[in-house]
């Protein structure tokens, strides 16, 4: 069983940035000595007046600061993008990282960026098939000739190949019962982000299980992406990170994400999709997740905008004490 670090590239309007990037290079290297085997990195675009740090550069920068540890992106919204850029920036960090970089791609949701990239939000599916196909083929051949709906490329190849053979392992972000599909079919693994709680994620995980048995494949492993503070008390430990955790789920709310209602009371609306405690609840929960949906690799969201740095490198050491 694994544990990675969601690296929190978000933060209010006001902060100033710049001073954060120390913070978030702190947090690698407690997670780098607490046994954390992964870093991940989300991305969006037009957050304002969220301020949101841009993946690609980001990914680049800490790759520096965490020898050893595996980078992946969670996740890089594919569509409004070109995939031949996708692969060559790829394989750039598969050579930055010596082989330790993994693909995360979803679809995305947000209509302000799609309409950005005069991109339909209709045309998601096609051109996210299309370019996982055209990726694939760009790492793994030397001259690609293409011509699809959307993207052509012709008698061409990449500056340069990944480190690993055949490319870094695609994790297919997904939600729906399609998209559950397409993960099995065509991805390394299912990239779960448990935003919508286990009433949704649990049964999407007998279906994904079935995808995999019906195509013949087996899952490079079985990750989740989970919200998680661990404090000194359970007794505190909600009210420590509730305002931090409120201020992301009303962001996602204002986005258009799905499942996403706020007003409740935040240990209702916490429950079954966060993981909040001390070190003995949080274990416990930990053993419920892993027992309930087979997942073997934690990856923990451990800051929010405007949670204290120190509480954040707490849960991480105390993650470090869980898993070891």
């Amino acid at each position: 069983m694994k544990v990675g670090l969601f690296i929190n590239t978000q933060f209010p309007e006001g902060f100033n940035v710049a001073e954060r990037i120390p913070e978030i290079i702190e947090q690698v290297r407690a997670a780098r000595d607490a046994g954390f085997s992964s870093l991940w990195f989300p991305h969006h675009w037009l957050t304002y007046p969220m301020q949101m740090l841009q993946i690609t550069p980001m990914m680049g920068y800490v790759a520096a600061h965490a020898s050893g540890m595996t980078i992946g992106s969670n996740i890089l919204i594919l569509p409004p993008l070109n995939p031949m850029q996708v692969a060559e920036d790829s394989a750039t960090l598969d050579v930055l990282t010596g082989g330790n970089y993994i693909l995360g791609l979803g679809l995305g949701y947000r209509q302000p960026e799609f309409d950005a990239f005069r991109i339909p939000l209709s045309e998601r599916a096609p051109r996210f098939n299309e370019g996982i196909g055209l990726i694939k083929r760009l790492w793994t051949e030397d001259r690609v000739s293409h011509e699809g709906r959307f993207y052509s490329v012709n008698d061409a190849g990449i500056g340069v190949k990944p480190v690993r053979m055949g490319g870094p392992p695609l994790y297919i972000a997904a939600q729906a019962e399609v998209s559950v599909k397409r993960a099995a079919r065509i991805g390394d693994a299912w990239l779960i982000v448990n935003s919508s709680g286990l009433g949704s994620v649990a049964p999407l995980m007998k279906t994904y299980r079935a995808a995999l048995a019906e195509y013949g494949r087996t899952a490079r492993e079985f990750p989740i992406t989970i919200e998680c503070y661990v404090g000194e008390r359970h007794a505190t430990a909600h009210e420590e990170c509730r305002r931090p955790l409120e201020y992301k789920y009303k962001a996602y709310a204002a986005w258009g994400l799905p499942g996403q209602r706020t007003e409740a009371k935040f240990e209702d609306f916490a429950r079954d999709k966060f993981i909040i405690g001390d070190e003995v609840s949080v274990r416990e929960e930990i053993a419920r997740y892993r027992e309930l949906l087979g997942v073997d690799h934690f990856i923990m969201r451990c800051n929010w905008p405007g949670l204290p740095q120190e509480q954040t490198l707490a849960t991480i050491r105390r993650l470090g004490k869980i898993f070891a």
